[in-house]
């Protein structure tokens, strides 16, 4: 049995007629001798009946504080409802289908409200439908504890769940739909001449994922990198071949170019702890104690004695404002900075890269802030009103877009 798994997101399915353009996908695998599982996300963004974010203000409305236990009941609604939509449009064509849950698909977690971590999946009920012929519609982004709990994995759990059930069931490769036509070089809607990329390394999709390219949870890539199963990006609203993202990336691009991709992170925060005696900056040092504590994440770390500065995600601000306070810490926030990243597998020990970022933004007389760098990424702390100059700028000097 030749399976294959193929993920549609929220913006695939918030229409009949694109929902009509989902069902053309799955009966093309169908001809094509494959037994599709089809994994789905919410339909639709907040405003939207049924979208996560509108059924979370609903309940938020009488009363902020929701429980997270109860905030994850919620928020498997919308998945659950997309199943069912989508399992009637199938039967409508002909295609025999049946929702299921991610309990119900067999995806047990830890308790982790809103973060759950996959413990085991059981994909018995998934095997079985297939053998009776029938397509699994499995809602996305859920599970559930030993003890029967319904929780949800976060951010990009859908594409989670399909990795996850490919890896369970033994999938030739996963297939995910999107409004996009694929991995780009960069965002189009900031870069014009961003191109789509025929192929990647899971290291560098992740890496561009990571760094704040909205293509696929890295956490998904990460599944199918281990397991050694192919994903392929592609829109739901053209036959385009998309994206392959596999081990060895082989891109057809150009000459030998050390550059993948450029991409760009808004949502962070800069704080910088300044002791009272320079000599003494272990003072600034404990903070990062107290972040671990509190499970915050920090990057972009800049350890000198008359300061220690980092960044952390925006949603965490209030959280470590408070920590600061609390601790009597001298310290200062801003919110007025870019991530901006180059992306590549080519850059590992490649001289003269950094050289051209730095040329590149000086070009167009953008202050580099910081910078941080690793094997496949170099990251450089800008201003935001700079944000589109800088991605153009090292999209172009790494001439990215032919």
């Amino acid at each position: 049995m030749k399976k294959i798994v193929q993920k549609f997101g929220g913006s695939s399915l918030n229409s009949a007629e694109k929902r009509e353009m989902v069902v053309k996908h799955i009966e093309k695998a169908i001809k094509m001798g494959y037994k599709p599982v089809v994994v789905v996300s919410a339909m639709g963004r907040l405003g939207e009946p049924y979208a996560t974010d509108t059924l979370i203000e609903v309940a938020s409305e009488i009363n902020k504080g929701i429980d997270n236990r109860e905030k994850d009941l919620l928020m498997s609604c919308g998945e659950i409802i997309s199943t069912i939509v989508l399992v009637q449009t199938l039967k409508k064509a002909g295609i025999e289908a049946i929702a299921l849950t991610g309990a119900q698909a067999g995806i047990y977690t830890d308790d982790s409200f809103g973060e759950a971590e996959i413990i085991r999946v059981v994909p018995d009920k998934v095997n079985k439908t297939l053998k009776e012929g029938k397509i699994p519609v499995i809602a996305g982004f859920q599970g559930i504890t030993e003890d029967g709990e319904i929780t949800t994995l976060g951010r990009g759990g859908s594409d989670t769940t399909a990795s996850i059930i490919a890896a369970a069931i033994g999938a030739l490769y996963i297939e995910i739909y999107t409004d996009v036509a694929g991995v780009m070089t960069a965002d189009p809607a900031l870069v014009e001449s961003a191109r789509i990329l025929d192929v990647v390394t899971y290291n560098e999709v992740c890496e561009l994922a990571y760094q704040g390219a909205r293509v696929i949870h890295p956490r998904a890539a990460e599944i199918a990198m281990k397991e050694r199963i192919p994903i392929k990006i592609k829109s739901t609203f053209n036959d385009g071949p998309g994206t392959l993202i596999n081990s060895n990336g082989m891109r057809k691009i150009k000459g030998d170019r050390p550059v993948t991709g450029v991409t760009s992170r808004r949502n962070i925060v800069f704080i910088k702890i300044i002791p009272e005696n320079p000599v003494e900056y272990a003072t600034g040092l404990l903070v990062f104690s107290l972040l671990a504590e509190n499970d915050i994440s920090v990057d972009f770390i800049n350890i000198r004695s008359e300061a220690t500065s980092f960044i952390i995600d925006s949603k965490n601000r209030e959280k470590v404002d408070a920590i600061l306070q609390e601790h009597n810490f001298n310290y200062k926030i801003r919110d007025d900075f870019v991530k901006v990243s180059v992306v590549g597998g080519g850059m590992t020990g490649r001289p003269g890269v950094m050289a051209k970022i730095v040329e590149a933004l000086n070009k167009e007389k953008i202050k580099i802030y910081q910078t941080t760098d690793s094997h496949t990424t170099i990251s450089c702390l800008v201003k935001r009103e700079k944000e589109k100059e800088a991605l153009n700028a090292l999209h172009s000097i790494f001439e990215l877009n032919l």
